[in-house]
């Protein structure tokens, strides 16, 4: 019911907010912040999902929890397409997500309501559990060109 007020009211909200912040500033300022915004939340995205996909690697390679790394990166995300979405509310938003101290409050009161199902780690490190046939050498056929190699004239 909320998310169907929401999806109804924030079009009429940032309609509303384009025409008196546009009256305000004038119509050319209105444009560039529209397309500034955008622009910057393309950067945003680019650059936190990587940095999020590099942190969430490295988690996982020390063996660690990738769930904060993952959040951080899916509202590093969410504030990149409020960014892009036209309009002065969605930015303000958008903006307020990338406050590092925001982000760590919001993830702070969600911690409590979102639970891992599942997360394991290998036994050891360095250790691959696999199986393997020995096949003797002689009892291959013998191998031609690589097709990599062939030249054709």
């Amino acid at each position: 019911m909320w998310f169907l007020i929401v999806a109804l009211a924030l079009p009429l909200i940032e309609i509303a907010l384009l025409i008196k912040i546009g009256g305000i500033i004038g119509l050319w300022p209105t444009l560039a912040w529209i397309i500034g915004s955008a622009v910057l939340g393309l950067a945003v995205i680019r650059g936190e999902g990587a940095r999020a996909v590099h942190d969430m690697r490295r988690a996982a390679a020390e063996l660690g929890d990738p769930t904060a790394p993952m959040a951080r990166g899916a509202m590093s995300a969410l504030a990149g397409g409020l960014l892009i979405a036209p309009g002065f509310l969605t930015d303000a938003v958008g903006l307020l997500l990338l406050i590092p101290p925001v982000q760590r409050l919001i993830l702070r009161r969600m911690a409590p309501k979102v639970k891992v199902q599942s997360w394991s780690s290998p036994p050891s490190p360095g250790v691959i559990d696999g199986e393997f046939h020995e096949i003797d050498p002689g009892s291959l056929p013998p191998r031609g060109p690589s097709g990599w190699t062939r030249q054709d004239h």
